[in-house]
């Protein structure tokens, strides 16, 4: 490039950054901040039609620790079979609470907290009010007042009372023994006429997503792409959903009204998942309810909130009735999800994203694999059971197809020939190939079939160690999670230089090549030697392509759970050693064979 062209690339790339960056400033901005404008706005007049559950939560400048937040407010204790944490008396609030069975990291040091205090940042919190009309009887502000034992543990409920605005209520709060709380309440109308009163759920979350993500679990926040995150729920026995992403730009409720409201009249539930967590409300089944998501903008931040209003019942002067209403707080385990779900909690289980394709492969291979896992210990042998549990059925038709590419092995040299002979006329070249493969009676895409029989598998697989909980933090040989990414890297020596392998990964660049762990390379090297046994291809541009490929699917696998490439690595060797064992019995010399003579040959000549 001549200075005079150098000299105009300069001052066009030049052009292009400042109109680049002069759209994003004078064009996308501007109406970037007018969206929001709007929204907040038509927010404010949805607010003002719909009763706030969470309005009259006072608006503090966040503690610096939870310990500080707790204090703030009296409590009642928790200490149940899976959970420990309190409940706040002021809203009767569920918003500290702790998973006793899961930890942030490998080391099981710390207990995952899931809820959190609404003076903390990033609250997570829920609980159950009344309502008449739009005006609350209780609400996050009412003081309840503790009757009895102090403690709530399995098996061992609360009860709290409340007086005023016309009624008299008696709150038991239950727990049992997994991630259900129930809420029961007997409200006795003790003014002079007639009430309506209504049950009303509410869930909030305070923050930005990604940053309330990474507080609760910084781990799967940053793997949970192939999971759904967002609202879930179910009404009259359809599942829906909506990502944290879209609730952020103010999209609500699928097939709701103009006021974001969506009602059901055969029961369900709405809540917020994460990956492996999940917080619902269940209102009582017989009813019907109604669901709302609302994006809130406060002076503290943004805030997400679901609330779902039971049907209003009406209370006669000195009338008692009964409610009552649940939230649900704690991991997805589909065994824990299955039982609530035969209690009458409508599909229940599907919280759990088996994926809309996958649905009917994901699932029973789950329940396949928790069934190995039962009869060889862990899921580590599991998947390799798992994946010959897959392949047996396979056997004729790979044993086929590795006899269709013995042949194609042999016809190497003939196809060489060809090549050369007719290299100047394609259509000739062709046409002698397709007599060569008729003659022979050769197949060259039978090879592919087996591969292609088993690619739905290898995507369910890749689906179930990515989003159930029972993977997370499942240990295997030198692995501590099998649904997070090989722990080893080249760069610390597999684990024998004193830096972490997650250091050496986050190196930019150079941490691509020196992060690759073991399994990765394994997979690799077990790829090469099945090439080595399949016949090469013609062309060699095509032959330049595969010699690279083992490499390129080294970085692609680096970055997988190490369950799912544990299941392809022991793939590899199965298929090496069934294919090895046809190509012998054919009469086909290996490389691997060639490499043997070799060793042998020049041992021969050292003696």
């Amino acid at each position: 490039m001549d200075p005079q062209d150098q000299r105009n690339f300069i001052i066009a790339i030049v052009l292009m950054l400042v109109f680049v960056f002069g759209y994003q400033t004078f064009v996308l901005q501007p109406q970037e901040e007018a969206r929001l404008e709007a929204q907040e706005q038509a927010e404010a007049e949805r607010e003002a039609a719909v009763p706030q559950a969470g309005d009259t939560i006072e608006q503090v400048t966040a503690a610096e620790s939870v310990e500080e937040a707790l204090s703030a407010n009296s409590r009642v204790t928790l200490d149940a079979d899976r959970v420990d944490g309190s409940i706040r008396l002021r809203g009767a609030i569920l918003d500290d609470l702790q998973l006793k069975d899961h930890y942030t990291t490998v080391e099981r040091v710390n207990e995952l907290r899931l809820l959190r205090p609404t003076n903390f940042d990033h609250g997570y919190f829920a609980s159950w009010y009344w309502f008449d009309g739009n005006q609350p009887v209780t609400g996050p502000a009412t003081e309840w007042q503790v009757q009895g034992n102090p403690t709530l543990s399995s098996g061992n409920p609360v009860t709290l009372t409340y007086e005023g605005n016309g009624v008299s209520i008696e709150r038991t709060i239950s727990v049992d023994e997994n991630y259900m709380f129930t809420y029961s309440d007997r409200l006795t109308n003790t003014g002079s006429e007639a009430r309506t009163l209504a049950p009303l759920g509410s869930i909030r979350r305070q923050g930005q997503w990604k940053e309330f993500l990474e507080t609760t679990d910084p781990g799967s926040s940053k793997t949970g792409g192939m999971a759904h995150m967002g609202l879930i729920g179910v009404f009259d026995n359809n599942l829906t959903w909506r990502n944290y992403k879209n609730l952020d730009q103010g999209k609500g409720l699928k097939d709701s009204d103009d006021l974001g409201v969506r009602r059901a009249s055969e029961g369900g539930w709405l809540g917020f998942t994460d990956k492996y967590w999940m917080t619902t409300l269940i209102p009582e089944q017989q009813y019907e309810f109604a669901g709302r998501y609302q994006r809130l903008s406060r002076e503290t931040g943004p805030v997400m909130q679901l609330t779902v209003a039971s049907a209003a019942r009406v209370i006669e002067p000195g009338e008692t009735v009964t409610s009552e209403n649940r939230i649900f707080s704690g991991a997805k385990e589909l065994a824990v999800l299955d039982t609530y779900q035969e209690g009458g909690v409508p599909r229940f289980e599907d919280a759990i994203d088996w994926g809309n394709i996958l649905y009917y492969i994901t699932k029973p291979l789950f329940s396949l694999l928790r069934w190995l896992e039962g009869m060889v210990g862990t899921f580590g042998l599991a998947i390799l059971a798992l994946t010959v549990l897959v392949r047996l059925p396979l056997v004729p038709l790979y044993n086929q197809s590795y006899k269709s590419m013995a042949k194609m092995k042999k016809l190497a040299e003939p196809m060489k020939e060809i090549q050369e002979r007719f290299k100047e006329d394609p259509q000739r070249r062709q046409q002698e190939v397709m007599k060569l493969y008729q003659r022979e009676k050769a197949n060259p895409i039978a090879g592919c079939i087996p591969i292609l029989l088993t690619i739905p598998v290898f995507f369910a697989l890749y689906k179930v160690l990515f989003v159930t909980i029972e993977m997370r933090h499942a240990s295997f040989w030198y692995i501590d999670d099998l649904s997070a990414p090989d722990p080893t890297a080249i760069g610390n020596l597999f684990g024998l230089l004193p830096w972490a392998a997650a250091d050496v990964k986050a190196i930019p660049i150079i941490g691509l090549v020196i992060g690759i762990g073991i399994l990765p390379i394994l997979y690799g090297v077990t790829m090469s030697g099945i090439q080595a046994l399949s016949p090469p291809p013609t062309d060699p541009t095509q032959k330049m392509i595969m010699r690279f490929l083992p490499l390129i699917f080294m970085f692609v696998f680096a970055g997988f759970a190490a369950g799912l490439v544990l299941y392809w690595v022991w793939s590899n060797v199965l298929s090496l050693v069934q294919q090895y064992f046809i190509m012998r019995r054919n009469g086909v010399e290996t490389e691997l064979d060639k490499l043997i003579a070799h060793l042998l040959g020049r041992k021969k000549e050292d003696a």
